[in-house]
């Protein structure tokens, strides 16, 4: 893809699939971007391959970061061959087509964006493992784009004011996001809907902003995301955000509702009330964006508010992001290796399975897609 730094082995995980009897290939280059040599791949057992036709041509397994490209004249899906498995972020809530085109290239493909949400399930989690990252690189992306410093300092000159930083969404990037600002010295405050959040972040020194107590105890769904709130709710929740956002100097947004456009939580007349030199950084700007302003790969300035659009932020901190990328596939594939035949013989009633598996003999099977799940 475009711009995508990342990839999806590291030395450590290809040293793993190697020990386990396996044939690895790298695409030549593959890792560059991520500080990843070919001769370190070469060190640990794989092959380099010249080219993505050679790297695929003959791949039982194939792991990607992002989904195939299918566009005209450069379709991966015509390089794998059939019976193929493949493991990606295959964003398949928002491209269901996508879908329809691996079942009928007959590859079986597992999106991990799909990952359940259960403790066992917590190591193959592609969604925190990056947010986790983003949320980090958000707050250092903030600050490189304010035009003042972050901790109080005394000076013979005299005193500068610590910066004020307002987190929205308290998922793994938004605590990540808390606190890295705190560790920087900031005055940060949180915000999320869901209940069990405000805990999580005082604990890591941030301050709660409430908005309302009792709509907050229906705001997360059984799986842990959160959920659309009621129009009144959203009528409350846009004044007490307003009158806090005007005294913010970075807000960095970082809600996102899976297979969703990202819902606006920062609007224009918000950004018109603060003050100039502010800084808005938007985690969910390949969403749709957490505020209407901003813009997807750019860092532009409007009512003299910058608003910080980073596309694929994780990808800003490659090798990092990389080598925790590698470890979730590693995680989830390596239950279900046959050590003795060397292969992959996969548990089909397994629920990291069930829950990602979205295609396979065919057709489209993943509830979420065929209309039988939610």
């Amino acid at each position: 893809m475009p711009g995508e730094t990342r990839v999806a082995a590291s030395p450590d995980m290809v040293k793993k699939f190697v020990g386990f009897g396996f044939d690895v290939v790298i695409e030549k280059g593959a890792g560059e971007a991520a500080y990843f040599t070919d001769e370190e791949f070469k060190e640990v057992g794989a092959t380099i391959a010249k080219d993505a036709v050679a790297t695929l041509k003959d791949a039982d397994l194939v792991c990607k970061v992002q989904r195939p490209v299918t566009e005209e004249g450069k379709n991966e899906l015509t390089l794998m061959k059939q019976g193929a498995i493949l493991v990606a972020r295959l964003d398949v809530l928002t491209r269901p087509a996508d879908a329809e085109a691996y079942a009928k290239a007959g590859i079986t493909t597992f999106a991990m964006e799909l990952m359940p949400r259960i403790s066992r399930a917590q190591s193959m989690d592609i969604l925190s493992s990056q947010s986790n990252l983003a949320g980090y690189r958000a707050v250092i992306d903030g600050a490189a784009e304010f035009g003042s410093a972050f901790p109080m300092m005394m000076t013979a000159g005299g005193t500068v004011p610590p910066a004020k930083v307002f987190i929205m969404g308290a998922g793994v990037a938004g605590l990540q996001a808390i606190a890295t600002a705190k560790r920087m010295g900031a005055v940060v405050t949180g915000y999320d809907v869901r209940p069990a959040t405000k805990e999580q972040v005082e604990s890591l020194g941030g301050k709660f902003v409430v908005v309302d107590e009792a709509a907050m105890q229906e705001a997360e769904t059984s799986g842990g995301y959160a959920k659309e709130m009621s129009e009144e709710y959203k009528t409350k929740q846009e004044q007490v955000i307003a009158d806090h956002v005007k005294k913010q100097d970075i807000v960095i947004t970082t809600a996102l509702i899976p297979g969703k456009p990202a819902p606006v939580l920062v609007t224009e007349e918000m950004v018109k009330s603060m003050r100039p030199g502010s800084v808005i950084v938007d985690l969910a700007v390949e969403a749709g964006g957490n505020c209407p302003l901003s813009e997807l790969g750019k860092v532009v300035v409007k009512h003299g508010v910058k608003l910080v659009g980073h596309a694929n932020v994780p990808g800003r901190l490659p090798r990092d992001a990389s080598s925790l990328y590698a470890r979730n596939i590693l995680n989830f594939l390596s239950p279900h290796v046959d050590k003795d035949s060397k292969t992959l013989a996969l548990d089909w009633e397994d629920e990291t399975i069930k829950g990602t598996l979205v295609t396979r003999d065919g057709k489209v099977v993943n509830p979420m897609l065929t209309g039988e799940g939610s």
